[in-house]
């Protein structure tokens, strides 16, 4: 690994690729965790690759290369929820009258995204031992939706400490 980190900092992309590729797809679902959007979290993990790309030469190997990897996908995550506008829940309606019926259906767009079973190895209904395995580890998509509706720093804390299991100190970094 040290033998590729130098080749990386030293800007061989395909060395930086074989450092990252091993964390990309939990990255990628850390961030859809984050935002709530399949595409949402392919934008935020092409910034988090971007910035790790150009802050290489910064990591001191203090923290795993790892948890460096998900500080830069957290905060890529957490920019881009402040970047996009504040979603109208149904929630935030007025309860309608009773007595006026039942009214013109709410027209809203999509909020949560079901994350991809072919993301996780899932296709046409079965699954490898290791898909079976990440998806008894996922998250489910209820936890996303409700994951929604927290701050978005506190939305970062549980799921690095909770669900991905990073230290107090980790997740405070």
């Amino acid at each position: 690994m040290a033998g590729l980190l130098e080749a990386a900092r030293g800007g061989d992309e395909e060395a930086f690729g074989r450092l990252v590729e091993p964390h990309r797809r939990e990255m990628h679902a850390h961030c859809y965790r984050m935002l709530g959007s399949v595409h949402d979290a392919e934008d935020a993990l092409q910034d988090a690759l971007l910035r790790a790309w150009r802050g290489l030469g910064r990591f001191e190997g203090r923290s795993s290369l790892r948890a460096w990897l998900y500080r830069i996908a957290t905060n890529a995550s957490l920019d881009a929820i402040e970047r996009r506008p504040k979603r109208v829940l149904p929630i935030s309606f007025p309860p309608a009258d009773p007595a006026a019926g039942p009214g013109e259906p709410l027209l809203e767009s999509v909020w949560i995204e079901p994350y991809p079973d072919e993301a996780m190895g899932i296709e046409d209904g079965f699954a490898s031992p290791e898909a079976r395995y990440e998806l008894r580890e996922s998250v489910e998509l209820a936890f996303v939706a409700v994951l929604q509706h927290l701050p978005a720093n506190q939305r970062a804390a549980l799921i690095l400490r909770e669900v991905l299991g990073f230290s107090a100190r980790e997740t405070a970094e």
